[in-house]
């Protein structure tokens, strides 16, 4: 048995990383690993064959159907459903298991919604885990030409979908300041200046907090609204604003009473300017962060 916890702990974070990938939440992807080494408990050590790709294979499969079942939950959901984001504590190592994972970008996790959940899982394997076609046949029992299909068609989905996914921090950074500017000094031209005719802000409240209920659509939509939050957000006492990390990409951190109330994170678009906006505002989806475990 040592062996076998052994093996399933060298092969945790990865599988984490896959879930996460696959689910865009960190719950639902611990349950889905947790699942795994329920199942690898119980299984014959020695009818494994390959023990790596045997967990990759149980992690997918079971990650596959809880993404079904999800989406089915989702189609309730109040207001639009966006990934939930893993914020980086500044000083503090992060936890293993999370590692791999924080390197998906929130914009791609988004994005990948409009995936089927096995074309999801054939992308994922073959892009972030870069197994190979003969394994991702294996494990979603698609033969390995369907296989190829699918990661194709995903990509030309995924380069459709309007954010880059190839954006640097530093360049993220100097966007995210000039945006916080002009937010900061009521420099309406400004911000609008630096989004792209196309740009698109979609906000998550879960119907626990105020956001909006539906995208917002084109700079003039998104500065009125943006302007009015951003108003009432500094006259609010008890509030702190910082840059942070989140999903190993810089973000705009707001605080009310210790605790993070916000994530906004901005992604551009191939016009060079900003085409995606991120707001996480679901306390479900921020409860484990404050400004105290964040923040040095």
């Amino acid at each position: 048995m040592t062996a076998i916890t052994d093996l399933f702990e060298a092969e945790r974070p990865a599988l984490t990383a896959l879930c996460y990938r696959m689910l865009g939440e960190r719950a639902a992807a611990e349950d889905v690993v947790q699942e795994t080494w329920l199942r690898l408990s119980h299984a014959d050590a020695a009818r494994l064959g390959n023990p790596r790709a045997w967990l990759r294979r149980v992690a997918t499969n079971i990650a596959i159907d809880t993404l079904r079942s999800a989406r089915a939950r989702r189609e309730t959901y109040v207001g639009p459903w966006l990934p939930e984001p893993l914020i980086e504590a500044t000083g503090a190592p992060a936890e293993d298991a999370f590692i791999l994972a924080q390197e998906c970008q929130l914009a791609l996790l988004w994005a990948m919604e409009r995936l089927d959940p096995v074309e999801r899982a054939a992308f994922v394997l073959r892009e972030a885990f870069d197994a190979g076609y003969d394994e991702i046949s294996a494990c979603l029992g698609k033969s390995e030409a369907a296989c190829r299909q699918m990661v194709s068609r995903a990509h030309k989905r995924l380069q459709n979908s309007g954010p880059r996914f190839d954006v640097q921090p530093e360049e993220l950074s100097q966007q995210l300041g000039l945006f916080l500017q002009a937010a900061a000094t009521g420099d309406h031209a400004t911000a609008k200046a630096i989004l792209s005719d196309q740009a698109v802000a979609i906000s998550d409240g879960g119907a626990k907090a105020r956001a909006a209920r539906r995208a917002l659509n084109g700079p003039d939509e998104i500065v009125q609204v943006f302007a009015a939050a951003w108003a009432k957000t500094s006259s609010t006492p008890y509030t702190r604003t910082a840059i942070g990390r989140a999903n190993g990409m810089p973000a705009l951190l707001h605080f009310r009473e210790g605790q993070l109330e916000t994530v906004t994170q901005i992604i551009p678009d191939n016009s060079g300017r900003i085409g995606w906006i991120y707001v996480m505002r679901n306390p479900d989806k921020l409860a484990a962060y404050s400004a105290a475990s964040i923040l040095s």
